[in-house]
């Protein structure tokens, strides 16, 4: 299969009709070049704020409800794109409030949609400093793995890459592909969630996907500058790339980055690789059973 991974900048919309038309044009150009599954970035849902002013869009509450506000129309419009062109779509994450998981505090949501509509969605449940202390945004609460025709798909939203158990129990129910939608401002911050998504890739034998935000934000409340480049990882391992990048894109540049991923190499790896990281992993509680501390002088406990 073809992955497209979007390194995706936010625009100022005046009309909902422009926000469908740039998303209608990004996705026709990921189906031109033959993509079978598209990644979004985290928080990228919030240029909808924009659809209510500079006012709206400059406080970050009413931002948050102008974004949740516009959530029924977004899913329409991307739930009829992957069913034209038969293509499994990340959709970009963003502020939902949710009365069954949270009276008044909106989750951070991503929606995976396929030919036959809407499959369903992942909250984000690990919350960055920002999000816990600023923005007030509640954690989701539990995993799901999607069952496509094109394989089996989890999703960590940026943070919730940094966290291995998260990723690994997706691994343990089958995941093949694990979607890694991000917003970073700061350089670290993009290498922090480059780094997880690596190294979730490499202890489950998976493929990551990450999806960036790029360029500035600053009119949307809480918004700021992002960087990123979009990227496809796998295991370092037989049949992959040895440093483990299957494509990435150039540094804070807008577009797609495509990836051609065999499921065969994965489930190969996973069998018969020159490690098994899967299989061994539940190797690591013997030996972390017993710790001892060595202290300067020679004495031990």
């Amino acid at each position: 299969m073809r992955i497209a991974a979007a390194a995706y900048p936010l625009t100022w919309f005046d009309r909902l009709a422009d926000y469908e038309a740039k998303i209608t044009a990004w996705v026709t150009e990921a189906a031109a070049n033959g993509a079978d599954l598209l990644v979004f970035p985290e928080y990228a849902a919030m240029e909808l704020a924009s659809l209510g002013g500079k006012a709206v869009a400059a406080d970050k509450e009413a931002a948050f409800h102008e974004v949740a506000r516009h959530r029924p129309a977004s899913d329409r419009l991307h739930a009829s794109l992957a069913e034209r062109h038969g293509l499994v779509i990340l959709g970009a994450s963003g502020p939902v409030f949710d009365a069954d998981l949270h009276a008044d505090r909106p989750v951070n949501r991503a929606t995976l949609y396929g030919p036959t509509g809407t499959l369903g969605h992942q909250d984000k449940v690990m919350m960055t400093r920002v999000e816990r202390e600023a923005w007030n945004v509640a954690p989701g609460h539990g995993l799901t793995l999607f069952e496509t025709h094109i394989g089996k798909i989890g999703i960590s939203i940026c943070y919730d890459s940094e966290f291995p158990l998260l990723a690994h129990r997706l691994a343990e129910a089958g995941c093949e592909i694990l979607l890694a939608p991000s917003a970073t401002r700061a350089l670290e911050g993009f290498t922090r969630v480059r780094i997880g998504a690596m190294a979730r890739a490499l202890e489950n034998q998976m493929i990551a996907v990450h999806a960036p935000l790029v360029g500035p934000a600053n009119w949307c409340a809480g918004m700021g500058d992002y960087t990123g480049r979009a990227s496809v990882y796998g295991p370092p391992d037989r049949g992959f790339p040895p440093e483990g990048i299957l494509a990435e894109g150039a540094l804070g540049q807008p577009g797609w980055t495509y990836a051609d991923v065999s499921l065969s190499l994965v489930a190969e790896v996973r069998r018969d690789g020159g490690v098994l990281n899967l299989a061994h992993w539940p190797e690591q509680a013997c030996g972390a059973e017993k710790l001892q501390i060595v202290r300067a002088g020679g004495q031990s406990g």
